[in-house]
C-alpha cells in the first residue's frame, strides 16, 4: 500500500493515453518492447545480409550467374556495388522509426519527450549495429560469430574489415547524409501529406497542432552514426573525413533554419537527448582505439600499442567524470523554469484545458475522494484541531501554490 511517484512532465508533454497503465504493468512491457524490439534487428539481418552481399562482385556473379554478362561492363558493376547496395539499406531503414516509436508507445511512458527519446536510443542501437557492425563483419551470422568468439582478435579483425567497406560507407554517407538534408530543406514528406489532405480528402482546416515538431528520434541518431562512421574510419580511411566535413558543415545551416523557422516547440524536455550523444560519442572514441590498437599490432608496433592502452583509460575515466559532473543537471529540472511555465500556462488559460484533459485521462478512482474521506475519518482531527474538507477545489488550486 504505497504511492510509486515520478516526476511529472510539462502538461504540454503528457502522453494522455499511457496514464492509465498500472505501475505493475511497467516491467512487462519493458520487457515485451526489449525483446520485440531484438527481434525487429535479427529480421533485419536478412535484408543488411542481401545488400552487403551486393557490394562484393565476385560472390553476386556466383549467386545471379546471369548477371555475368552485365557486370562486366563498369558502369552496371559500379551501380550495384556502390550505389544501390546503400539506396536499398536507406530504403529499408525508413520502416525502423515508425516500429520504434510503436515500441517506446507500448512500453509505457507518460511523456511524448521520454517516448522520443526511447526510440531515439533505440534507433541508435539498431542503425549502428545493422549499418556499421553487421557491414564490417560481412558474411552469414555464423561468420559474424566465429569472428567475435576470441576477444583478443577484435581489434584486428575491425582493422581488417574496416577498410574493406570504405566504398559501401562512402557512398553511405553521399546518399543517405548528404539526400537526407536535401529532403529536410524541401519537406517532401509533409508536403505530400498535406497535398493528400487538402485535394484528396478535401481537408480545408489549418490548426495550430497541425504544425510539426522536430524529429528527434530520427535525426540524432543519423548524426550520431555519421560520427560514429568519422571517428572510426579517420584512422584507416581519411578519404572519408571531407565528405562527413562537408555534410556536418550543411548540417549545421539546415538545422538551424529548421528550428528557427520551420519546426514548432511544442513542449521543453530539458535537454534529455545531450547524454545520448556524450555516451555515443565517447563510445565512438573508444571504438577508434580498440582500432588502432589492432592496427598497431598488425604493424607490430608495441610502443604504439603501449601507448593507445592508457588513452582508452583516460577516456573511461574522463566519461565517468562528465557523468558525475553534468549528469544531475538533466535528471531535475531547473525550479525557476518550472514556475515560469506554469505562470505562463494560467495566464494562456491553458491551465483549464490541461485539468480537463486529466480528469478525462486519469479516472482510476471512480469515487469521490471528498466521499473516501467522510467515510474513513468523519471526525479527523490533526494536533487536537478539527479539518475541514474544503469545497469546490479544482485539481492544481489550493491557498498556496507549490511548483
Amino acid at each position: 500500500m504505497l504511492w510509486v511517484t515520478d516526476m511529472a512532465p510539462e502538461p504540454h508533454d503528457v502522453y494522455w493515453s499511457n496514464l492509465w497503465i498500472p505501475y505493475g504493468q511497467l516491467w512487462i512491457r519493458k520487457i515485451a518492447t526489449l525483446m520485440s524490439a531484438i527481434a525487429f534487428m535479427l529480421v533485419f539481418l536478412i535484408p543488411v545480409t542481401f545488400v552487403q552481399g551486393m557490394t562484393q562482385l565476385e560472390q553476386l556473379q556466383q549467386t545471379f550467374p546471369f548477371l555475368k554478362g552485365i557486370l562486366k561492363k563498369k558502369l552496371v558493376s559500379g551501380l550495384f556495388t556502390g550505389y544501390l547496395p546503400s539506396v536499398i539499406l536507406i530504403l529499408a531503414l525508413y520502416t525502423v522509426p515508425p516500429v520504434m516509436m510503436l515500441f517506446s508507445a507500448v512500453e509505457g511512458t507518460i511523456s511524448r519527450s521520454g517516448r522520443k527519446k526511447s526510440a531515439c536510443c533505440k534507433i541508435l542501437y539498431f542503425t549502428i549495429w545493422n549499418v556499421f557492425f553487421v557491414n564490417v563483419f560481412t558474411g552469414s551470422v555464423i561468420r559474424q560469430l566465429r569472428v567475435f568468439s576470441s576477444v583478443k582478435d577484435i581489434p584486428a579483425q575491425l582493422a581488417i574489415a574496416v577498410p574493406a567497406q570504405a566504398g559501401f560507407f562512402l557512398t553511405y554517407v553521399l546518399s543517405s547524409g548528404w539526400a537526407s538534408l536535401a529532403c529536410e530543406v524541401m519537406q517532401l514528406y509533409p508536403l505530400l501529406c498535406n497535398l493528400i489532405k487538402k485535394f484528396i480528402l478535401r481537408i480545408k482546416s489549418d490548426s495550430s497542432n497541425d504544425a510539426l515538431s522536430f524529429p528527434y528520434h530520427t535525426e540524432i541518431p543519423r548524426l550520431l552514426l555519421f560520427g560514429f562512421i568519422g571517428f572510426t574510419c579517420s584512422i584507416l580511411v581519411p578519404l572519408i573525413l571531407p565528405f562527413l566535413l562537408v555534410y556536418f558543415i550543411m548540417a549545421f545551416f539546415v538545422y538551424r533554419n529548421q528550428v528557427l523557422n520551420v519546426y514548432v516547440s511544442k513542449y521543453e524536455s530539458g535537454g534529455q537527448y545531450w547524454p545520448i550523444v556524450h555516451n555515443t560519442t565517447i563510445f565512438s572514441l573508444v571504438l577508434m582505439q580498440i582500432i588502432a590498437l589492432g592496427v598497431f599490432g598488425l604493424r607490430k608496433s608495441p610502443v604504439a600499442s603501449g601507448f593507445t592502452i592508457p588513452l582508452v583509460i583516460f577516456t573511461i575515466l574522463f566519461n565517468e567524470y562528465c557523468r558525475q559532473r553534468f549528469n544531475p543537471i538533466f535528471v531535475n529540472h531547473v525550479a525557476e523554469i518550472l514556475i515560469d511555465m506554469d505562470q505562463r500556462d494560467e495566464q494562456s488559460g491553458a491551465m483549464e484545458e490541461i485539468h480537463q484533459m486529466l480528469q478525462s485521462a486519469y479516472c482510476q478512482f471512480t469515487v469521490n475522494p471528498r466521499d473516501l474521506f467522510k467515510c474513513g475519518c468523519s471526525n479527523h482531527q490533526e494536533d487536537g484541531v478539527p479539518v475541514r474538507v474544503p469545497e469546490n477545489v479544482k485539481p492544481g488550486e489550493s491557498s498556496s501554490r507549490i511548483s
